[in-house]
């Protein structure tokens, strides 16, 4: 396939290049460069007019909550979220299966018509969890890293006396890691020093909530003494998520200790926790990207994501962003954290990107694309959504 007059934002750092042609061959950006022609018999679109970005990558979702949009919406953090009591555990137990698979195949549409290509699922549920996702998605194009969990959880006395992962539990840890590409633990204050580091010998992407609300990092240092985060760093994850009550300390170690950090502001937002400290998490050296998280609480939409993340930092910090970060964390960063050729449009990389509207109503005249991007698109400016070099929502 060879996209012609096409402009685009190119590489690791979002480039803005006004016209190019791109040739994509074998699901990847083969050459990106003015002036190529087309081979015989192969595909040609003229794309003036639109602007290609990355694929949105989607790091943090619970898309299973898709049932319960909006329930709840009061109550406290722990009787909203909590993985041993809370509201959402109870209903992702009492939901008939085939109804709360159609609800959450309606989210992957979702996610596809809104430009993510990629997205990393904290699956609940152990293996009939994951495999309830891993059919849904069977006739879905979107990517996916499906991130399993035990419905194993730890008393407050247990994580005292560090009791360690039962060996019964074992055969079905090895089990679930055969059917996902990882594990997405809850958190360090339902699990010991001794099971988190159990589950950090395990072969596949691990990843653990983190320093979510000033409820948990209390919780861990009055249980432990320790730091939430320093104990979630028990597990050697390869990212944390959230981390909106993080110290220096905590950062600094992240920075050294993993690939990054997931954050979710709008969640956090929400949820009345605050938003993450973007500028520390910076200063502290993290990779950041960004994650939609639990659908009872946000729609997964990497655009208003980023609006949010963009305008309530500067607003906070009275201090300017340049938008192509924020842009960077919802696409090439998402990348970096999960090691994929995702997110990123060169050669060699995967042909996951989106076709933006360049004389969109909301966008034209577009001064600056990665302002543009981030505060004024939406699903609306989006002309056509492309995976692995194949057109899957809309038309060029």
């Amino acid at each position: 396939m060879l996209i012609k007059n096409i402009s685009v934002l190119l590489g690791k750092e979002l480039d803005f290049i006004s016209n190019t042609n791109i040739k994509i061959q074998n699901q990847r950006f083969k050459r990106i460069q003015p002036n190529i022609g087309p081979s015989s018999k192969e595909e040609t679109l003229d794309c003036e007019g639109l602007l290609m970005i990355p694929g949105f990558v989607n790091c943090h979702t619970h898309i299973g909550d898709s049932v319960g949009k909006d329930i709840t919406l009061n109550s406290t953090v722990d009787k909203r979220i909590h993985p041993v009591f809370g509201a959402k555990s109870k209903i992702l137990k009492n939901t008939d299966k085939e109804i709360l698979a159609n609800y959450m195949k309606n989210s992957v549409t979702s996610m596809v018509q809104k430009g993510i290509t990629t997205f990393v699922d904290f699956r609940e549920g152990g293996i009939d969890g994951v495999l309830l996702l891993k059919n849904i998605l069977k006739n879905s194009p979107i990517r996916s890293v499906i991130l399993g969990r035990l419905d194993y959880y730890q008393t407050t006395n247990e994580i005292r006396k560090n009791i360690p992962f039962p060996k019964s539990k074992l055969s079905e840890l090895e089990q679930l890691l055969k059917k996902c590409d990882g594990l997405g633990v809850s958190g360090a204050n339902e699990n010991s020093n001794a099971v988190l580091r159990q589950y950090s010998k395990t072969s596949k992407i691990r990843a653990i909530h983190s320093s979510e609300t000033k409820q948990s990092v209390s919780a861990s240092k009055k249980m432990t003494g320790r730091s939430e985060t320093i104990r979630s760093l028990n597990l050697k994850p390869h990212f944390l998520v959230h981390m909106t009550h993080a110290s220096m300390g905590d950062l600094n170690s992240a920075a050294k200790r993993t690939r990054g950090i997931v954050i979710c502001p709008r969640a956090n937002a929400s949820l009345a926790e605050g938003i993450p400290d973007i500028e520390n998490m910076k200063k502290s050296g993290c990779t950041i990207a960004l994650g939609t998280d639990n659908i009872m609480i946000n729609s997964p939409d990497m655009f208003r994501e980023m609006d949010y993340l963009w305008k309530a930092t500067m607003g906070i910090h009275k201090k300017r962003i340049n938008p192509k970060e924020i842009l960077k964390m919802a696409t090439v960063n998402g990348g970096k954290l999960l090691r994929k050729d995702i997110g990123v449009i060169e050669n060699g990389k995967i042909a996951d990107c989106i076709f933006i509207e360049k004389h969109a109503l909301d966008l034209e005249p577009m001064h600056n694309p990665h302002a543009s991007i981030v505060h004024r698109a939406s699903e609306s400016s989006i002309r056509a959504v492309m995976i692995g070099g194949k057109v899957v929502h809309g038309k060029i």
